[in-house]
């Protein structure tokens, strides 16, 4: 195997999309962030960019088609798409670009339940960024220019949200050591050290299953 695809979940603030990019390009390959969004909108005629960008990354809010869809979603999504909610058609496209781009060669997948998606693929290195509250109430009111209370207030209901639609898609649990195979505090190595830890993680994986 001379490939490796990275997917990275990340708490808010921790600092995730940085790595992930940095990781990128460290290892000279494709990122694949908010990219994802634009590739699922360009194959999928049904989705617009304005409502993809509104729910990327959100579980369907609607209890009742919850319940009523259970494990049918995706047969349902494929005979009839137009009932399914926004949300789940942007999921069940970008999973299918995720796939297609794992097959095409190494990159860097964020968000969007990669480490699920990809979990029967030998190329994948999954990664969970988390980092220290006083770090990430910081560094999202730095970037969004607001108090430390509102950075944790958004914190909280970012960190719920993703909670929701992994453990929603997947049904998994958002954040479990054992969905990964690396769990890293971007506080300790800050935004560089991190990226060159899952880098260095990811080489030594290539030369690994290259030398079986």
């Amino acid at each position: 195997m001379n490939k490796v695809v990275i997917t990275i979940a990340r708490q808010y603030g921790s600092g995730g999309r940085e790595i992930g990019e940095r990781v990128a390009e460290l290892l000279s390959i494709p990122n694949y962030d908010k990219e994802l969004i634009r590739l699922a909108v360009n194959e999928d005629e049904t989705l617009n960019e304005q409502d993809a960008h509104r729910v990327d990354e959100r579980a369907t809010n609607s209890l009742l088609y919850t319940l009523a869809m259970g494990s049918n979603m995706f047969s349902v999504a494929y005979n009839i798409p137009q009932l399914l909610p926004a949300n789940d058609k942007l999921f069940i496209k970008q999973s299918e670009v995720i796939r297609r781009v794992a097959d095409e060669g190494s990159c860097v997948v964020v968000g969007r339940c990669g480490d699920y998606v990809l979990r029967d693929d030998p190329a994948r290195l999954s990664v969970f960024i988390y980092a220290d509250l006083e770090d990430r109430k910081s560094r999202v009111a730095t970037r969004h220019d607001m108090t430390p209370s509102e950075a944790l207030e958004v914190i909280n209901k970012t960190d719920r949200r993703r909670s929701s639609y992994y453990n929603f898609y997947t049904g998994g649990k958002w954040g479990k050591y054992d969905n990964y195979h690396l769990a890293l505090n971007s506080s300790l190595l800050g935004i560089e050290g991190t990226a060159r830890v899952i880098a260095q993680m990811a080489q030594l994986k290539m030369e690994r299953e290259n030398g079986k």
